[in-house]
This record gives structure tokens, sequence and C-alpha cells, in this order.
């Protein structure tokens, strides 16, 4: 069986078990049999270990509720594992589509704005954090326009706005960088090897904001006044993951986040400030004047 079905598997028992439901050994493997995806309940015991060997995600059994859950409390946060998931699964959809009519794509409207060059390195990038290996390459940046070359220990790929990055620790100034792998060139896997370092948390971190900046701030709770009509708007689509959406008053809900505010996330603020306004700290809600008047200055001179 192919790796794709596998991990297509994978993302239905996951959905099962996400349910809240506690279903039985039996009702996943009839919900498998019914996507066409047939399997034995040694095949299903074999992925749950795997799901909690491979990703950390602790499947148990409820006596009283006779069927399986997910322990959220002695797993590591699933997020990563289930864009994966997803990723796949619509990898699927699409590849399925091609294969009954060429003519799919004329009902795909594909976003191209975007420049996913580099994505020809992701694989030995990949093997380069999984081994511990240093990595070698030329980057521009786009402040200065100009391209530098570095020596790299690799700790992560983060995917942002449709684009990938890789997060490692630069040699010579031992300082974490990221790295649009789209500004990419000349890149080598070197052969030596460097150990890792065991505190770093880089996945945490970046839960902790949103986008790429995650060192410029405190954690602070922010509270923003949202245009009651917008609410379903962000339920479907959160500003970040720690969003809580608190009382109504007047027409407005008050929304709470609990991150690490940076430049990203003033601009997510920013292009939704016609419906929303910021309520704390004050020093957000003065920056957020400042960029109004900034823009009204902008259609006035």
């Amino acid at each position: 069986m192919s790796a794709q079905a596998i991990i297509r598997r994978y993302k239905r028992i996951i959905d099962q078990l996400e349910s809240g439901q506690y279903p039985s050994m039996d009702s996943i493997m009839d919900y498998i049999e019914r996507i066409g995806l047939k399997a034995s309940k040694r095949t299903i015991e074999r992925d749950f270990e795997a799901i909690r060997n491979e990703f950390d995600v602790e499947i148990e059994y409820n006596q009283s509720k006779r069927g399986y859950f997910i322990n959220k409390e002695k797993s590591l946060p699933i997020d990563s594992f289930l864009r994966l998931l997803e990723l796949v699964e619509t990898a699927h959809v699409f590849q399925e589509s091609l294969h009954e009519s060429k003519e799919t794509l004329n009902y795909i409207d594909f976003e191209h704005e975007g420049n996913i060059s580099g994505i020809e390195y992701l694989q030995e990038l990949l093997q380069a954090i999984r081994n511990q290996q240093y990595i070698r390459f030329n980057h521009e940046s786009y402040q200065s326009g100009k391209t530098r070359k570095y020596r790299v220990k690799p700790y992560l790929l983060k995917e942002f706005k449709g684009r990938w990055y890789v997060v490692g620790e630069v040699s010579g100034i031992n300082e974490m960088r990221t790295f649009g792998i789209d500004r990419i060139s000349s890149f080598e896997l070197l052969t030596k090897t460097f150990e890792a370092k065991k505190d770093l948390n880089l996945k945490d971190r970046f839960r902790e904001t949103v986008g790429l900046t995650y060192s410029v701030s405190e954690l602070t709770k922010i509270v923003i006044a949202v245009k009651s009509t917008q609410i379903p708007y962000l339920k479907s689509l959160p500003l970040h993951h720690s969003q809580e959406i608190l009382e109504e008053k007047d027409g407005e809900t008050m929304v709470e986040y609990f991150l690490k505010p940076n430049y990203e996330f003033s601009q997510l603020l920013f292009m939704h400030m016609d419906r929303l306004r910021v309520v704390e700290p004050d020093w957000l809600v003065e920056d957020m004047k400042g960029m109004v008047e900034r823009m009204r200055k902008m259609y006035t001179s």
C-alpha cells in the first residue's frame, strides 16, 4: 500500500477519534471500509501504534465509554500532524479528479501569485534536520537586496502563507534565523553533523505568535472589539489559536488573544480595521492610531 494511502487512513482514524464519540474498533473499521480504505483490526492497531510512536499522539481506550479517544494531556500538540493529513487528503482529492478527467483543472482556480521556488530543497532540508547535518546556501535579503552565503544548523521547517522557511542557527554568530527557501540558491547538504540543542522548543515559540517573528515581545493579553456580524468569520478563521470570544455589548463582541505581538499580527489587525478596534493594551491602541494617521496623510497629501 502506498504511503499516501496510509496517511489518508491516519486522517480518517483521527477524524473519528476527534469526534468525541469514543468510537469502537468495529465502528472505526466500518468507517474506513465505507470510504474505500479497507483495513483489518490488526492494521488499525498498527496504525494506532504508529500514530502514537511517530507523532506522539496518545490513543487510549475508555472502559466506561467502550471506545477510543485521544488523550490530549499526554499528547504533543497535534496541529502540525493534522495539517500534514489535510495536505495529503487534498492532494488525493485532486489526484483522483485528474484521473477521472483531464478537464478537472478547468474547475479549479489556484493562487498563482505565490512563489513556490525552492521546494526542490524540502527533502534535503528534512534530511538535514533529521540527521543534524549542516547546510550551506546563498540567501537573498528582501530588505538589502544583497545575497550572502550562510552555513546553518537547521532545526525546523516552517510554513507561512503558502511559503516555506527553514529555521536554524547561523554558524559564526550562533543566532537563530529564518530563511525563505524561495530565496535560497547554491544549496549544499554537508556531511558534517552537529549536536542539536534540546531546549529550543521552536514550535512552541512560533505558536506564541503570528508569522515568523517570535523574539520581539513578551506574551501579552490583547483585547479587540469586533462588529458582532463578523464573529462567524473569526470563528471559522481565527487570527490566532489563542483566540477566545467573550461577551457582546452594544453590537460589538470582545475577543481576547494571548500571544507575543509582532509586525505580522499588527498587519493582520490593520487589514480588518474597518470592522474592529483594539481595546488593550494601550500601547497597541496607540500603534493602531499611528498607522491610521499615516494612511490618512498618504491620501490627503
